[in-house]
């Protein structure tokens, strides 16, 4: 498979919306995403980036994407929080999520991080599957908080 792992650009953010759109029937809550294509071009390319993105990429078509941020622990440092990372349902167990999840840990080891976190739903056997098998560290005793703003 001739696959181009990248970082994505702003033309690309209709197929990432389009990939968050997939994950987020995935997990079962089609109606909770709200975020827009512009928005996407705003806050990861505009001049408050808040987010990176990498793309896996055959030919002119986005295949997965991973979306991750610089984040701050203060007890380890400078952390990156893996958000978001898909591949597209019929190219799954070809490689590519393997590939794109090696690239971010690059990125990680780039920036110098001392620790990188992501979530995981505890009924996604296959992205469990997948995280145990690159030795990844599932810690079952957090509990996560969350508040939602509507601005």
């Amino acid at each position: 498979m001739d696959i181009n792992i990248r970082f994505a650009q702003p033309k690309d953010m209709q197929s990432v919306l389009e990939l968050i759109h997939e994950l987020a029937k995935y997990e079962n809550a089609p109606n909770e995403v709200i975020v827009t294509k512009q928005d996407l071009i705003n806050d990861g390319f505009g001049k408050d980036k808040v987010f990176d993105c990498i793309v896996a990429e055959k030919g002119n078509n986005i295949l997965g994407m991973a979306i991750f941020y610089t984040g701050y622990s203060t007890w380890k440092g400078k952390t990156l929080y893996l958000e978001d990372f898909l591949v597209k349902q019929e190219f799954r167990k070809s490689g590519i999520g393997q590939m794109i999840f090696d690239a971010v840990i690059s990125e990680a080891k780039n920036r110098k991080v001392k620790r990188m976190d992501w979530q995981v739903l505890d009924w996604n056997e296959p992205a469990i599957n997948f995280y145990k098998k690159n030795k990844a560290l599932l810690d079952p005793e957090w509990i996560n908080g969350r508040f939602f703003f509507n601005n």
